[in-house]
């Protein structure tokens, strides 16, 4: 039987302490032994199903992390306080001073900023290579690299990841795939495909109501209790710890997911096509004139999409800063950063969330002034949606 990741969170059942319908909230910083030798056994790592304090793990976080686990399809997870958590954490657990990553070239602004700016001062250095081709991947790789790092769907170029590709190279070489599935929950589950470790912000499309920030690490038990070991876990000793609370309202949330990813991606899919027949430059992995369709289709769970993002080239930056609020002021979205509300987010990345790569290696890897990422909303009637886009770009001229 296939995978498929919203049955393996709809089959997991949780009662509250009381009987209730969703798990109590632990409402607790610091936990009780009934014996001293608990308390040093749990220090030790040697005891499971002990709480030691709520920056090592609590009851709302495991329940949380149990159901992304599931959905991942991984032994596992960690939750964290942000996506940024979950990525550093990761990162800093595998690599010492003079180790190598080789990383895709269009990832997340922060990733791409603590990768190149922030990790060189503890002597990690990282190669950005373009994942869509295993050559340019594998010619990366040193002795000294400790890890392959991508984005199954890129940010904010939407280029698709060959995600058992990439893991045959890295089985090869002996050192882990870490992928960030943040735009392609339920879509594609990596782990499936011989991904080791899998990341996302659950700021976006898992919660996806746009009132908090999140993150997540699914992977094996021996790795995510290594994060959090209090001797030299480094989700433990960063501190990158999610509230209790916050947990709790997440779990809630993910509950709805398979329903919005759906029609995030119907939405999105429409939208695309009838900007293409336009003759507008869309971006979209459910087309077919995109790079990586194929390769995205071949890792697809069909029945949840090709997933909510898009981007459109209006040609200039003043274009696409004039569109964006006009947009806004036709109450069709926010221009806004993140992604996964129910109503459409529209940025320019160049200087919002990739504004941290160089306008150089931003022209190099395509990234242009006029790009405009799209968030495609929950709309109803995405007819309406297409009709009153396209009267903002009459007016302008686009």
């Amino acid at each position: 039987m296939a995978f498929d990741p919203a049955n393996k969170i709809q089959d997991l059942q949780y009662f509250g302490e009381f009987g209730g319908v969703n798990p109590s909230v632990s409402d607790s910083s610091t936990y009780t032994f009934l014996s001293a030798k608990t308390m040093f056994d749990t220090f030790e790592g040697n005891t499971e199903g002990c709480y030691l304090y709520s920056r090592h793990s609590s009851p709302s976080n495991l329940y949380l992390g149990e159901a992304l686990a599931a959905m991942e399809g991984t032994e596992t997870a960690n939750v964290t306080a942000s996506g940024m958590g979950a990525i550093t954490a990761v990162i800093l657990q595998y690599c010492n001073a003079g180790s190598h990553i080789v990383s895709g070239r269009t990832v997340y602004g922060g990733t791409y900023a603590f990768m190149k700016n922030f990790l060189p001062r503890m002597n990690i250095h990282t190669s950005f290579v373009d994942t869509t081709s295993v050559e340019k991947v594998e010619a990366a790789i040193t002795e000294k690299t400790k890890m392959l790092y991508c984005e199954v769907v890129s940010n904010p170029l939407l280029e698709i990841a060959d995600i058992r590709a990439l893991s045959e190279i890295a089985k090869k070489h002996n050192i882990p795939l870490v992928v960030d599935n943040t735009f392609s929950p339920l879509s594609i589950a990596p782990a499936q495909h011989g991904a080791d470790v899998i990341i996302h912000s659950l700021t976006k499309f898992i919660n996806g109501s746009s009132d908090c920030v999140g993150g997540v690490v699914c992977g094996s038990k021996d790795f995510c209790l290594s994060l959090k070991d209090v001797n030299d876990g480094a989700g433990m000793l960063l501190g990158s710890t999610m509230d209790s609370l916050r947990a709790a309202s997440i779990l809630k949330n993910l509950r709805t997911l398979h329903i919005r990813i759906k029609k995030h991606s119907e939405n999105a899919l429409f939208l695309a096509r009838k900007f293409e027949e336009d003759g507008r430059k869309v971006v979209y992995p459910g087309l077919k004139s995109h790079p990586g369709h194929e390769t995205m289709r071949k890792q697809l769970n069909t029945e949840y999409g090709f997933g909510g993002m898009m981007t459109l080239d209006v040609g200039s930056l003043d274009k696409a800063n004039a569109l964006m609020e006009n947009m806004q002021n036709s109450n069709l979205g926010y221009l806004a950063v993140s992604l996964g509300f129910y109503k459409t987010l529209f940025s320019a990345p160049g200087t919002s969330t990739s504004s941290e790569i160089s306008p150089e290696e931003q022209k190099q890897m395509g990234l242009t002034d006029g790009l405009i990422r799209f968030s495609i909303g929950l709309d109803n009637d995405i007819e309406r949606t297409y009709d009153k886009m396209k009267t903002c770009m009459k007016t302008l001229g686009i």
